[in-house]
């Protein structure tokens, strides 16, 4: 329903039930819930928010993130069954997007235990659920010259299942293969990926 918002901070705050960003809109004020990481990356000169809209039987929430890239991973993340908003955020308190994607391709369950009330159970399950989705994305035939190597091939998967276009995807590729220092190693070229498109 909504992709973001532009507007201003009104207020930021940390209390027990989490943390929140209030953020205006042509007079309008929405009470966003952000992670840790956001409320800090989240200042007065912020003008765009990437915003998720959950409905549950009792409530209607807004999540909101400092960019697309973290959104759409938490939106992922609330695919899997026993995985809600609270342990969602969680997940990205812990860790940043282009690391939690990582240990989901890698199989380590052991690192995803590390965020608040993740146990081995549950992060095995998320590892089960979500690598298919992230690495198994039907892959568009490229008119990109460029060399695909595996890691361009696994960065180009999980960035067409975050959402982005392929176009997108080979015009980021193109600018940040020339300083990646090892183009093998999938999780430093889907950094520097990710870096690039949030800018």
């Amino acid at each position: 329903m909504f992709d973001y918002f532009k507007g201003l901070v009104a207020d930021k705050r940390k209390t027990s039930k989490g943390c929140f960003v209030s953020f205006e809109v042509s007079g309008v004020g929405y009470l966003l819930e952000v992670t840790e990481r956001d409320l800090l990356n989240i200042s007065e000169e912020t003008k765009k928010i990437y915003v998720l809209l959950t409905h549950r039987e009792d409530a209607m929430s807004l999540y909101g993130f400092s960019n697309k890239e973290t959104r759409d991973i938490f939106q992922i993340l609330l695919s899997v069954s026993g995985v809600g908003a609270k342990m969602a955020i969680a997940l990205l308190n812990e860790f940043d997007a282009c690391d939690l994607i990582s240990f989901v391709i890698d199989g380590d369950f052991k690192e995803l235990t590390r965020a608040k009330g993740v146990g081995p159970k549950l992060a095995q399950k998320i590892i089960l659920e979500l690598k298919d989705k992230l690495m198994k994305t039907e892959l568009p035939v490229s008119s990109s010259p460029m060399q695909h190597t595996p890691a361009i091939a696994d960065t180009q998967a999980v960035l067409i299942s975050l959402g982005y276009e392929s176009k997108e995807i080979d015009d980021v590729l193109a600018k940040i293969m020339p300083s990646v220092e090892d183009s093998s190693n999938p999780e430093e070229v889907l950094r520097k990926a990710l870096t690039c498109l949030s800018m």
